[in-house]
C-alpha cells in the first residue's frame, strides 16, 4: 500500500512595528516615567512640566512647551494614558499616515504648552492632550462627503463637553485645559484632512 505523505505548513511569527510614530511615543514616555522615579522628580521638575507663566529668559521654558507630554505623574497616570494611545493610536496612524500624525502630535503639543505658559499658572505634564487628539481624529472613521458621523457629534459633545464642565468646576488637580486643546486640534485636523480627501478623490 502507498504511503501518503503529507506537508504541513509552518506559520512563523514575528513582533511587528506596526506603528512607528505611536510606539516609539510609548517608548519616550517610558523611559522619562523611569527616569523620573530613578532621580526622585527631578527630571520632571527640571525638563517635563510645563509651568504656566514661564519665564521667557529661561530656555528650558520653550522645551518644556514640548516635553511636557512625555512626562507622567507616576504608573497610573502613564498606565491610563498609554492604554487608550495603544488602544486608538495605530488605527489613527494607518489611516492618516505616520508623518501627518507626528506632525498633528507635535502641534497640538506645542500649542497646549504655549497656550498653558501665557494664560495660565498650573504647571502640566501628560499625554492625555495627545489621547484626546487620537479619540477625536479615530471619530471621523470613513466619513462621506455630506455627511457628519453621529458618533463623531458624541464623542466631541461627550469629552470635550465633560471636560469643559470640569475645568470651570472641579478643583481635581488636572489639566483639563490640555484636554479641550487636544480635542479641539482633533477636530481641526480632522475636518482639514477630511476636505483635502474629497478635494483630491471629487467626493
Amino acid at each position: 500500500m502507498a504511503k501518503t505523505t503529507y506537508k504541513v505548513r509552518q506559520h512563523k511569527y514575528h513582533l511587528s512595528y506596526n506603528s512607528p510614530v505611536i510606539l516609539t511615543f510609548a517608548a519616550m514616555c517610558l523611559a522619562v516615567l523611569i527616569m523620573d522615579w530613578i532621580t526622585g522628580g527631578f527630571t520632571n521638575r527640571l525638563l517635563f512640566i510645563c509651568y504656566g507663566h514661564g519665564s521667557p529668559l529661561n530656555p528650558l521654558t520653550y522645551l518644556r512647551a514640548f516635553t511636557y507630554v512625555f512626562g507622567h505623574a507616576g504608573f497610573s497616570h502613564f498606565a491610563g494614558n498609554m492604554t487608550m494611545l495603544l488602544l486608538v493610536g495605530p488605527i489613527v496612524e494607518e489611516r492618516y499616515g505616520s508623518w501627518n500624525l507626528a506632525v498633528m502630535m507635535f502641534v497640538t503639543a506645542v500649542a497646549g504648552g504655549i497656550l498653558n505658559t501665557l494664560f495660565f499658572r498650573t504647571g502640566i505634564l501628560g499625554a492625555s492632550g495627545i489621547v484626546f487628539l487620537l479619540i477625536i481624529l479615530s471619530a471621523f472613521g470613513n466619513m462621506k462627503k455630506g455627511e457628519i458621523p453621529l458618533t463623531l457629534i458624541l464623542i466631541a459633545v461627550i469629552y470635550l463637553g465633560q471636560e469643559i464642565y470640569a475645568g470651570i468646576t472641579a478643583n481635581d488637580n488636572i489639566s483639563h485645559f490640555g484636554h479641550i486643546c487636544g480635542g479641539v486640534s482633533g477636530l481641526g485636523f480632522g475636518v482639514w484632512f477630511q476636505k483635502k480627501k474629497f478635494e483630491m478623490h471629487g467626493g
